[in-house]
Formats: structure tokens, C-alpha cells, sequence
């Protein structure tokens, strides 16, 4: 298979090679890594928070469930995978994958499968455990490339919410059930720092996704699915994106002093220690106010989904996939059918503030926040996939969208709109 957005595969091995050789000898590679072929080698990239606790749980629960399966598992941790994405393209370099790891799916496998290093597991994981007829359709469609299945989807994030401290709001006299638009929830913000001492809207700005994340909730509030939909196809109206480029800019004015440099949980601790009133990020987010004692969900804090975008549910995932030269491959073959399955999904989706990609999972086990986003997802008119994580996006379109974020918008404001309106535009 080729793809123009892609490398071709002898290109793709040796720039990625170089970088391992570079890797390899700065010690990155801890002796050069790689699963013996008696072991399941994952690599992922939740080295703490919600994210560890959340795989820790699925491992254990796979390790009951195959007792005489050694497991090698390895946390890439660094922003936005950065860190993981590196390694994974310096083993693949190298010609030496692991046995499986974590990698959003949709439009960013093509990266792997235009050089068909992903191989199919429709026969050997999807026809087990009733996947094929449990999974919702818009994961099961994330997890195939041109009609295979090479991965499996173990959660759903939603992306469009907008947390906030209930007593913040409840000072400042706001109703958040009121907000209906991008425009209105500019006008809280501004409201909240005038009549609180509370910042009106919390941002972290030191990697590009949080604002690519933020401008397209608005890009959506503003302009609906169609003129998403129109963008992600690379058909995008410049003026529309402009707009919401400087709806981000006059919300900037209400970010946090140091919102440059602090990453989006530092960015969330405003929030929960009553320092600010609002914040949009995905519902991994909300994890961290339910691990927080006397931080209770509809007394402390809540959310709404982001204004003008309700009937939505703006998605993103995780999935483990099933490398077509990796070691182990039966072994691995059961571990990425175990992520299929119901005990998994409950395991790892509790922990990580997400829901369940399939149909059938009780949500006995889930708490108050996480059953609500179950309801808003079925009850969901459209769920958009996420840009700033890949879903929509190829790769390379998506490092443009960051580089144009990173190099025109790093400080938001009016005069920049314009600019990077055209990069994004240009990024297809």
C-alpha cells in the first residue's frame, strides 16, 4: 500500500533507524528493548495519574485470566505520546516491534498501514466474545483500515466538556446550564474574574494539542458538524476557522499568568482548588476531580458539554494495536482479545474517566459522572472524531495543525487569527 501523506517503507526504516542509532546510543533504549519470543512486550504511554492506574487494572485483570502468559510491560511517558510515538518508530526502524502497544486509532494507523506494518486480527480477536456485535459502530469502524481490523479500541473519551467549580460559578452569580454558545461562556469567564478573584477560564499551553483541543470545540459550537466535517475533509471554510480562532483569542484574555508553561493537569488543580471556574479538556480530566477527597461530582464540581455543542459527543480513543512482524503473536493475539472483552473494559474505563466502546457493558460499576456521559453519548445526535488526537486526521496533518498552533497562536490573539486560519487550511 502506499499513501502520498506517508513515507514509503524503506524511507519510513531508515529515518527511524537513524533516530534509533541516536536513541540507542544516548541509552534511551535501556539495552535496546525488544519482547524475547517467550514474552508479550506492550509498550504505552500512562506513566502516572489515571492513565496508570487505568492500565494497571487491565493488566491485572489479564494476567488472571492467563496466568502462564509473561508480560513485559513498559510506560513511554512524555506529552501528547511524544515520547511513546518516538520509541515506537525507532523499534519499527530497527525491524524490532514490540508485541503490542497503545495507539490511537482512525486516520493515525495510516501511518503504519500504507507500509503494512499493522496485520489483520478480524479472524483470531474480532470474531470473539461477541465484539463484532457488542462494539459500538464508530469504534468499530476506528479499528479497521481499508476494511481490516488492526486494533482493538478499549475506551471512549469525549472531548467536548467544559468542567467548572461550582462554588466559583455560584459566586459570580452564573448559571451554567445557561451558556448556549462559545460567546456566552466568553462572557462568563470575564464575569468570574469581574466579580471573583477566581481566573474565569483555566488553559495549559506548553503543548499545542490543549488550544488545537479547544479552537475545535468553539470551531464546532460556532459552525456545527457540517463545517467540521467539511475541515477534517480538507474543504474547510477559512472564514469560519478564523472566527473561532478569535473566539479563542478573546477567551485567552481570562487564561491563567502561566498559562504558557503549565501542562493541562497543572491547568485542572486551578479548578479544583477554587482558583478558577472553568476548563475544557477531555473527561480524563474528570478523573482527577473524582480522585480528590470532599470534591464531590454536582456539589464541587461539575460540567456541561461545551457550549453550542450539546447534542454532541466529540470523541477520542485508545487501542492496542497487533503489529503484522511482532514477537509472540499468539500470546499477543490474547491479550488484545482479553482488551475486547467486558472484565477489561469495566477495568480500565472506571479508572480512566472514559466509557466503554461496547454496547453491552453494565454501568453498575461506573460512578454518577462516568453513567451521565454514557447517557449523553446514546443520546448523542453526532459524535465528531477528535482532531488534536489523530482520529481525523492523518499524522502529517495533524503535525501541521500542532506546528501551525505551536509557531501562530502559541500566544492567542486577534491579529494572529488570521494567520494561522490559512495554516490550518494548509495543513491539508
Amino acid at each position: 500500500m502506499t499513501s502520498d501523506t506517508n513515507l514509503t517503507r524503506r524511507r519510513y526504516l531508515q529515518g527511524a533507524g537513524a533516530a534509533g542509532a541516536a536513541l540507542t546510543m544516548a541509552g534511551c533504549l535501556g539495552g535496546g528493548g525488544g519482547g524475547g519470543s517467550e514474552e508479550v512486550e506492550l509498550l504505552h504511554g500512562w506513566s502516572g495519574g489515571d492513565g496508570q492506574a487505568a492500565f494497571d487494572a487491565l493488566l491485572a485483570g489479564f494476567e488472571e485470566e492467563y496466568p502462564d502468559v509473561d508480560v513485559n510491560a513498559n510506560a513511554i511517558g512524555g506529552s501528547g505520546n511524544t515520547t511513546l510515538d518516538a520509541r515506537i518508530n525507532t523499534r519499527l526502524g530497527n525491524n524490532n516491534p514490540p508485541s503490542s502497544w497503545a495507539e490511537w486509532p482512525g486516520q493515525n494507523l495510516t501511518q503504519f498501514t500504507s507500509e503494512d506494518l499493522l496485520g489483520d486480527i478480524e479472524e483470531d480477536v474480532w470474531s470473539q466474545n461477541n465484539m463484532k456485535e457488542a462494539y459500538l459502530e464508530g469504534p468499530q469502524e476506528a479499528a479497521q483500515v481499508g476494511g481490516s481490523y488492526v486494533c482493538v479500541p478499549t475506551n471512549i473519551h469525549r472531548l467536548n466538556n467544559v468542567f467548572y467549580n461550582v462554588s466559583v460559578l455560584e459566586d459570580a452569580g452564573i448559571d451554567a446550564g445557561s451558556l448556549e454558545t462559545p460567546a456566552d461562556l466568553v462572557e462568563a469567564a470575564a464575569t468570574v474574574e469581574e466579580e471573583t478573584d477566581a481566573i474565569g477560564f483555566a488553559h495549559a499551553m506548553s503543548n499545542p494539542w490543549t488550544t488545537l483541543q479547544l479552537w475545535a470545540c468553539v470551531f464546532l459550537g460556532e459552525h456545527g458538524t457540517e463545517a467540521y466535517d467539511a475541515f477534517i475533509n480538507g474543504e474547510g471554510d477559512v472564514d469560519k476557522v478564523q472566527s473561532s480562532l478569535e473566539t479563542v483569542a478573546e477567551l485567552s484574555e481570562y487564561f491563567n499568568s502561566d498559562a504558557g508553561t503549565v501542562g493541562f493537569q497543572e491547568a485542572n488543580q486551578y479548578v479544583i482548588d477554587g482558583e478558577a471556574a472553568f476548563f475544557d479538556n477531555g473527561d480524563w480530566a474528570a478523573q482527577m476531580y473524582i480522585s480528590q477527597e470532599d470534591f464531590e461530582y454536582g456539589t464541587d464540581w461539575d460540567h456541561i458539554a461545551f457550549p453550542g455543542t450539546e447534542d454532541y459527543y466529540s470523541l477520542n480513543m485508545d487501542s492496542w494495536v497487533f503489529p503484522a512482524d511482532g514477537p509472540n503473536p499468539e500470546d499477543t493475539k490474547k491479550w488484545l482479545t482479553y482488551c475486547g472483552t467486558k472484565d477489561a473494559q469495566v477495568r480500565f474505563n472506571t479508572n480512566k474517566g472514559s466509557i466503554p466502546p461496547r454496547s453491552d457493558v453494565s454501568t453498575e460499576e461506573f460512578g454518577p459522572f462516568q453513567t451521565d456521559q454514557i447517557g449523553d453519548f446514546q443520546d448523542s445526535e453526532a459524535q465528531p472524531p477528535s482532531i488534536a488526537h489523530g482520529l481525523a486526521t492523518t499524522p502529517e496533518v495533524l503535525n501541521n495543525l500542532k506546528q501551525a498552533t505551536q509557531s501562530n497562536f502559541s500566544t492567542p490573539s486577534q491579529s494572529a487569527a488570521e494567520e494561522t486560519a490559512q495554516a490550518y487550511i494548509d495543513a491539508f
